[in-house]
């Protein structure tokens, strides 16, 4: 149900997109998001830092491509959400409290040098991600944009975890495997 929450504004993005344009897909990304927000409150009682600084994000620059009528704000906003992943990563790494230690650690006891592995891997990854949309963003038509971060960067990301639990699992301690078979 989660996930199924995270992909809601999305799905409602590309559909409004579809059947009318950017701008009116901007509003509609504004309003589903907070939407999300509000379900993701209701259901769970909390809310996770990610999906605040997603909608602050998506506020921010959807209202900036409503007023100035201008889809450069929307495209940005992609970039702008996968660089501050990268840092945040990155900035956590540097100060030994790995973000993704402290999320799947209690899961997945594995050496802190794999953690170390992982992040930095999925520093690169959202780094690599924030360049390739701008290349696409500003160089390719908006339509190709646009399904490039609805089906191109989620596939993405998606592959990615799989790719990155396997890698954990791999160095998981063999008793720890048993369990999660």
């Amino acid at each position: 149900m989660k996930q199924l929450l995270d992909f809601l504004p999305l799905v409602i993005f590309f559909a409004i997109y579809k059947f009318f344009d950017i701008y009116i897909a901007s509003g509609a990304l504004i309003a589903a998001t907070a939407l999300q927000l509000i379900v993701t409150y209701a259901l769970y009682k909390k809310l996770e830092k990610m999906h605040l600084i997603t909608f602050a994000m998506v506020t921010v620059f959807g209202t900036l491509t409503l007023v100035f009528h201008d889809d450069s704000f929307i495209k940005w906003k992609v970039t702008i959400i996968y660089s501050l992943f990268a840092i945040a990563l990155g900035v956590s790494q540097l100060l030994n409290k790995s973000i993704l230690k402290s999320m799947l650690g209690k899961e997945m006891q594995v050496d802190d040098k794999i953690w170390a592995r992982v992040t930095w891997y999925w520093v690169v990854f959202f780094a690599s991600c924030g360049l390739v949309n701008i290349y696409v963003a500003f160089s390719l038509p908006l339509e190709t944009w646009v399904n490039f971060k609805v089906f191109g960067l989620t596939a993405l990301t998606l592959i990615n975890t799989v790719l990155t639990v396997f890698y954990l699992y791999k160095h998981l301690p063999e008793d720890q495997r048993k369990e999660l078979k």
